[in-house]
Order: structure tokens, then sequence, then C-alpha cells
């Protein structure tokens, strides 16, 4: 199978993995089903997988570990495959560790089918949008055809939503984002959760180090600036 609708579904709670397979392919996308990391890996190690919802608590290495693997370039997978992590933990700093391993997304259980559904189709839009021209501002250039981020020349390491998040940002230098106006622009999303893009701009920050220009706009937002401004997010 080896289809740009391709999605795993790795859970190890039967009932969830059929709601969320009959969701998705009600919506027209191929999905395989499986309950272990183990089975996970070796669909993504086959490279057919165009997205994959990964249960955090499941056996055998589990979703942020597969996570961690994926992005990290180990599990036979591209690197910036989009991934959505399901969990039953609602804690932040729970969330924050899957964001950190590099999860596009975090749903927590019990959770909306339908939102799930809506989650991974705004992912999917975004992993395969139009290409359009690149832009630079500084040192750093993203360019949109073949989504790759550069800095001084060096290509840059980057999850889709990370890329995303990126060339939003360059192109609208100057203009203040609140976290809720990211959330919508970039992820595609009318709610969810704000530490998302907070985690996210903390990882475009390190991933570009002294030529990120992110600066936090105290009770505002972010923006694309002179890159002179405290970076806690």
């Amino acid at each position: 199978m080896n289809d740009e609708r391709y999605v795993l579904i790795a859970d190890d709670d039967p009932l969830v993995s059929d709601v969320v397979r009959r969701y998705l392919e009600r919506d027209g996308l191929l999905t395989s089903v499986v309950a272990d990391g183990a089975a996970a890996a070796e669909h993504l190690a086959a490279g057919r997988v165009r997205l994959a919802v990964l249960d955090v608590m499941m056996p055998g290495p589990d979703g942020i570990e597969l996570c961690r693997r994926v992005r990290g370039g180990e599990a036979g997978a591209p690197s910036d495959l989009p991934l959505i992590l399901l969990t039953a933990l609602g804690e932040e700093d729970d969330r924050v560790t899957g964001l950190a391993a590099g999860a596009d997304d975090y749903v927590t259980k019990p959770f909306s089918p339908r939102e799930l559904a809506l989650r991974v189709a705004s992912v999917l839009r975004r992993a395969h949008r139009e290409p359009t021209a690149a832009v630079s501002e500084g040192a750093v250039t993203v360019d949109t055809a073949a989504c790759v981020a550069t800095v001084h020349g060096r290509v840059v390491s980057t999850t889709r939503r990370e890329f995303d998040l990126l060339a939003h940002f360059l192109a609208h230098p100057g203009e203040v984002f609140s976290r809720e106006d990211l959330l919508e622009q970039v992820w595609g999303w009318q709610f969810g959760d704000l530490s998302t893009v907070t985690v996210h701009v903390k990882r475009l920050r390190a991933k570009l180090g002294e030529e990120h220009r992110i600066e936090t706009v105290w009770g505002r937002g972010y923006r694309w600036g002179a890159g002179e401004e405290d970076d806690d997010a």
C-alpha cells in the first residue's frame, strides 16, 4: 500500500483503534491498525506511512519513543513524517514531553473522534501544500517547494509543523501573532492546547540557533523581528 492517504493507527485499546479507523476511513483515508509499538515500528520502517497516530501508553516502544526515533531518522520513515500522539494522560508536562519529542499534535483521551479526524486532515493538508517561492529573512531561508529550511545555506532539520511555523513567521516579518492566532493560522485549528505553540517556538529557536529572530512580545505573542528580545516563551 503506497498512497498519500495511508494512515497508521497504533493503540492497544481496540475500541479506540476501531473508532478512529472508522472515522478516518469515512473521510476517504486508508488505514492500518496495530496494537503495539513493535508492529508500528515495522509499518514505519516499510516507508508507506503518510501519517501516524500513536498511543503514548501502548506496549513496547511507546508513542513518544517511536516519535523520537522518527525525528532522529532511526525509524526508516521520513524524519518529517506527520505524527499525532494519543494519551490518557492530561498533565501539561506529559503533553509537553510529547511535543518536545517532535509530535505535530497531541490529543488527550477521552477525545472526540471527529475532532481527531479533523486534526488528521489538517496535518495531511499542510504536509502536502502547494509549493510557492522561497522566502528569506536574514540568514534564514525557507523553500516551500522543497520543504527545506536553511541557515547560511546549511539545511536545518525540521518537522513539517515546525517548517510551517517558520514559513509563517518569515512570510509576515514584524507582525505580532498571539498563540491563538498561530494555532488557527498555522495549525488550522479553532481550538486546542496553546502549549503546542509554545513548544514549537522553543524548538525552532533551538534549531535556528543565533540566527533565529522569533521575539516574544509580552502580553501579545510572537513575531519575527530583530532577534533582540528575551527568548523566554
